[in-house]
């Protein structure tokens, strides 16, 4: 993990927005737009299943709103094994990603470390993007700061991650609407986002479904069902 203060960051004179390379939540906001295998994640793929665009949101216990967005293009797994657990189970709200939890027990296959490709990969046919958009006030470097943490919901959400077959990346934006405390409350939100993020990863592959193609990987639901 990078974290480095020459990550790119710009900003304007009303909000403010940062990125960094490679990169406890009330429920979440609703939204209204296509998830799964649309836009970006329409040819997005994991190690093991399809990928795609998901989606989360939450209010910190501060009251400031986070929302997510990633296109899950992984070279590693979003969940664990070939079995119907994610990597981001613990941050799972109602369900949204299947509601199955981790499993009873690891085993050492499902910790083995698999990659899309094997042997034969390369860096130009993967990554995972994701916006981080507040409404809190912050200033360019706060913003950058809040792109930080967040990336840190990769870690929660993909094995293996920040990979140099990755080009993982955390953009973070402020629609600067909510005076936030410049140390507790900034580090509440890069918390929350953090889990945001891992969050909307995970929906991204729980969303998806297969590309009607001979060999296209399977969809999650259509290996597991959405639910118990």
């Amino acid at each position: 993990m990078r974290s480095s203060p020459s990550f790119p960051a710009r900003s304007s004179s009303t909000c403010s927005t940062a990125a960094t390379r490679h990169g406890a939540a009330s429920r979440p906001i609703a939204s209204a737009f296509a998830l799964g295998s649309v836009g970006a994640g329409y040819g997005a793929t994991t190690v093991n299943f399809k990928g795609g665009i998901g989606s989360a949101s939450a209010v910190t216990p501060g009251g400031i709103r986070v929302a997510a967005i990633a296109s899950v293009n992984a070279v590693g797994s979003v969940n664990i094994g070939d079995g119907p657990w994610f990597w981001a189970a613990p941050f799972e709200i109602d369900g949204e990603f299947g509601g199955r939890g981790w499993p009873s027990a690891f085993t050492p296959d499902m910790r083995a470390i698999r990659l899309k490709g094997g042997p034969a990969v390369t860096s130009i046919e993967n990554t995972t993007i994701a916006v981080v958009v507040t409404d809190a006030i912050l200033s360019k470097s706060q913003a950058q700061r809040v792109a930080i943490m967040a990336q840190t919901g990769f870690a929660r959400a993909i094995y293996p991650v920040h990979a140099p077959l990755d080009g993982d990346v955390v953009f973070a934006a402020a629609t600067c609407e909510k005076e936030i405390d410049p140390l507790y409350g900034l580090t509440e939100l890069g918390a929350v986002a953090a889990n945001v993020i891992a969050r909307a990863i995970a929906r991204g592959v729980y969303e998806a479904e297969a590309l009607p193609f001979p060999d296209a990987l399977p969809s999650w639901k259509k290996r597991f069902g959405k639910s118990d």
